[in-house]
């Protein structure tokens, strides 16, 4: 019997109506020539300038060069299995890094693969690398601060959330250490942190690890590390993957911050991309687009406005300057991108001024925005007494007669900035930065031998937490000095300094022990 060609139509209309086949289209080219990390192609036709090119064994390239008859493309990773001759594929996407909060307490290369043994990532969650910054409409003035930790920078140069601040200073003056300590000071307050390793080895970076994972920092932190050893394109791209795992979390609106180490290093595996890719070099051998290279990365720092979710990206790039040069090409170029920078200097540093700020050239374009009521109540006159006692130490060398206020002013000075050195990895709390200045700001410590103003401050704090319970917590909890705390503070600094034996001091008790006493006579 045969079967009527209707009932085959039927079936095969039925078959049709189950087919599903997507269409895939991609222009193929072949490598012309590969080496250094750069592959000519031939015959991408439709290559998009920063798509990613898919090479064999699961390679992967970015367009960077749409030249007239060939593509030149810089492969993310290992390169010596290419061949000339090899097939390429264009994939119609740019390039993305996974995101998320699986990200978290992991090391991971500029491409999202964990370098950490620590399991696979499972995020299924991906954002482009490249972003163009949010526009001025989006953003919110910078009002709330960032808290590092670290006394010179929270009085005297605050760092505001959604603000790019530069640290610049040779090698070996603490700016890692700057960094640092202001993640671990985030350790149970609301900031995601994301540290960019760039072109460091892979030591330093398992130091960095260490000393965040030892100090609890690590649940809310993502080590993005391209290290010495890695390829040029993959520390050129680090920096733009990190920005990209913080703007996940910036879109949630939730806070972030960025911090970059160091983009000397990205500008130099960028000019070494350039001059492989034959593009032509400009001032010190960099590229004529190294400008935008930053540019474009440091303008994604942003606090956005409460109709895009109200989050915010704090950047800290840091910049390696060659013998305190600040005027070469790459440290006058950030420095012009940026909200302010933080100066350190070998000879501070030398002279065992730690962290060695700087305070004359440092700034921050934010300034008081970006502190809280108390801190401002404090510090105020700090960073003019500091300045004053600079310029004074400089005369003074000369002078062998000093009038009887030249000679107060420096010695408040030498106090002020012995009070201003801390210990790495060591961050202070708010409260307890607002007690110390305001008794050296104050004239309270005038009085005490420079060599023990360490020990004193260490004491004080001591006596704060054990003999005036709740005085810190106050401070902590108002970010703002009312008479009452004055009153509290001044007899607590009267009562410690007669405990430590200065003279013209006498025991206060607690004001607000008193209180409560005087209620129930009432």
């Amino acid at each position: 019997m045969g079967i009527s060609t209707k009932e085959i139509s039927e079936v095969i209309k039925e078959r049709l109506k189950d087919f599903d086949a997507s269409l895939v289209s991609a222009d193929v080219g072949r490598i012309v020539a590969v080496g250094d990390g750069i592959a000519q192609v031939y015959g991408l036709q439709n290559a998009m300038a920063g798509e990613l090119l898919e090479f064999p064994h699961d390679t992967f390239g970015l367009a960077l060069n749409l030249e007239e008859d060939q593509v030149r493309s810089v492969i993310l990773g290992e390169f010596g299995h290419l061949h000339e001759g090899d097939e390429v594929r264009t994939t119609g996407r740019l390039l993305e890094v996974p995101v998320g909060d699986e990200l978290l307490g992991r090391i991971v290369n500029p491409l999202g693969v964990p370098l950490d043994e620590k399991g696979a990532i499972k995020t299924s969650k991906t954002l482009p690398v490249e972003k163009i910054a949010p526009g001025v409409i989006t953003r919110k003035r910078v009002d709330s601060p960032v808290q590092t930790g670290i006394k010179a920078i929270d009085t005297m140069i605050p760092i505001g959330r959604g603000q790019r601040e530069l640290i610049i200073g040779d090698r070996f003056t603490g700016k890692t250490t700057v960094l640092l300590d202001t993640i671990i000071n985030q350790r149970g307050k609301d900031l995601y942190c994301i540290y960019v390793a760039i072109g460091q080895n892979a030591a330093s970076i398992a130091r960095v690890a260490a000393t965040l994972e030892e100090a609890g920092a690590m649940d809310y932190t993502i080590i993005v590390a391209a290290t010495a050893a890695d390829p040029a394109s993959l520390q050129y791209i680090a920096p733009y993957a990190g920005c990209a795992m913080g703007e996940h979390f910036m879109e949630q609106g939730k806070e972030v911050l960025c911090c970059y180490d160091d983009l000397t290093k990205q500008a130099w595996a960028y000019r070494q991309l350039s001059a492989t890719l034959r593009r032509p070099p400009g001032r010190e051998a960099y590229p004529g687009d190294v400008f935008y290279l930053h540019s474009r990365l440091l303008e994604r720092a942003a606090k956005l406005n409460e109709a895009h979710g109200g989050g915010s990206l704090t950047a800290l790039p840091v910049i390696e300057t060659q013998a305190n040069d600040v005027s070469a090409f790459i440290p006058t170029n950030v420095i012009s991108i940026t909200d302010g920078q933080i100066y350190l200097q070998a000879d501070l540093f030398n002279a065992g001024q730690r962290p060695a700020l700087n305070v004359g050239i440092s700034v921050s374009r934010v300034g008081g925005d970006a502190q809280t009521k108390a801190m401002r109540q404090v510090a105020g006159k700090l960073r003019l007494d500091l300045a004053q006692y600079r310029e004074l130490a400089a005369f003074a060398q000369f002078a062998s007669d000093l009038d009887t206020a030249t000679r107060n002013q420096l010695e408040r000075g030498a106090r002020l900035t012995e009070l201003l050195k801390q210990d790495k990895y060591q961050p202070v709390p708010l409260a307890e930065q607002v007690a110390v200045l305001y008794a050296g700001t104050q004239g309270h410590l005038d009085k005490v031998a420079v060599a023990r103003v360490r020990e004193w401050e260490a004491g004080f704090v001591r006596f704060l937490k054990s003999d005036r319970p709740g005085l810190l917590d106050e401070i902590e909890k108002q970010k703002a000095l009312d008479d009452h705390l004055f009153a509290r503070l001044n007899a607590a600094i009267s009562t410690f300094n007669h405990q430590f034996g200065v003279e013209g001091y006498k025991d206060q008790p607690d004001p607000a022990a008193a209180e409560p006493a005087a209620a129930k006579k009432g």
